[in-house]
């Protein structure tokens, strides 16, 4: 590891002082590269050839950790022994975990992710997408990753002004799926949506005032296709325009007394209905 065992670097070192401005959006967008905090991130970043740049690790943790470290260090990133306020420093939680990674980003053009999806559509179940509009709040938009993972989804796309994915709130509200399944990020929406239409999906908008019911829609199997969800932002959905452009505005019933299901909750449901209806038309 980089420093003497009795030497661990301090908030005053140059990589950490490095390191800790990726904390700032603009910083990660000019350097592609974001922070992980925790071990499991640690480790599903190791199992992703190139993401890992360089690690930080507090002394205990350096113990706790030993094995994966080592792995670190075999895959030829470089782990530092920090001390506690230099780690504290790189985390984003009250309580840090004791092990923050600099990892390269993992989003791709969508022109990829969706040639990727069509090279493996004859082996898998019809994919589905969820499609992230002006999501802001980045607990939200990680919960919303971690549930699309979760479903079996092909891709995450955020789109207009949604929250940057790699926002350490974000990050840690995906609990490793980041690393999971493909993410894209784009300024465009008509065009997105246009994009994934031509691909073979139906653009579903998730719409507490929709006209087609969520159940009905999975009875009449209408979720067996190609499926790409739009969930939009959490104070005020999707703009009237993007909800129009969708093949359909759907709303999830609400059996009880409840306003409203807030986004994260309507993303899972509507996401899982879509895995289960796609699934049903696979052989056993």
């Amino acid at each position: 590891m980089t420093g003497a065992p009795d030497a661990p670097l301090g908030v005053r070192n140059a990589r950490v002082k490095t390191a800790r401005r990726l904390g700032r959006r603009a910083v990660r967008m000019q350097e592609r590269l974001f922070l992980a905090e925790g071990p499991k991130a640690l480790a599903e970043a190791l199992d992703l050839p190139g993401c890992l740049v360089e690690v930080f690790v507090a002394p205990d943790a350096a113990e706790e950790h030993a094995v994966l470290l080592t792995a670190v260090e075999q895959a030829g990133a470089t782990v530092h022994r920090v001390d506690d306020p230099a780690l504290a420093s790189l985390a984003d939680t009250v309580t840090p975990q004791g092990v923050v990674a600099v990892c390269r980003f993992l989003d791709r053009p969508l022109d990829h992710v969706l040639d990727a999806i069509a090279d493996r559509a004859t082996a898998e179940p019809a994919p589905v997408v969820a499609v992230c509009v002006d999501v802001r709040d980045p607990g939200n938009a990680g919960t919303v990753l971690r549930c699309a993972d979760a479903a079996g989804a092909a891709a995450v796309v955020f789109a207009g002004t949604s929250v940057d994915p790699y926002n350490p709130k974000a990050v840690r509200a995906t609990v490793g799926s980041l690393f999971h399944l493909p993410v894209v990020r784009t300024d465009e929406v008509s065009g997105t949506l246009e994009a994934l239409r031509a691909a073979g999906f139906t653009i579903l908008a998730a719409d507490g005032e929709g006209e087609d019911d969520l159940d009905r829609l999975d009875e009449d199997g209408a979720l067996a296709g190609a499926t790409a969800w739009v969930f939009g932002n959490e104070a005020h959905g999707l703009d009237p325009a993007v909800a129009s452009a969708a093949d359909r505005r759907v709303a999830i019933p609400i059996h009880g007394r409840a306003e409203s299901l807030n986004l994260a909750t309507a993303a899972a449901v509507c996401l899982y209905a879509s895995a289960r209806a796609v699934r049903r038309t696979v052989p056993s």
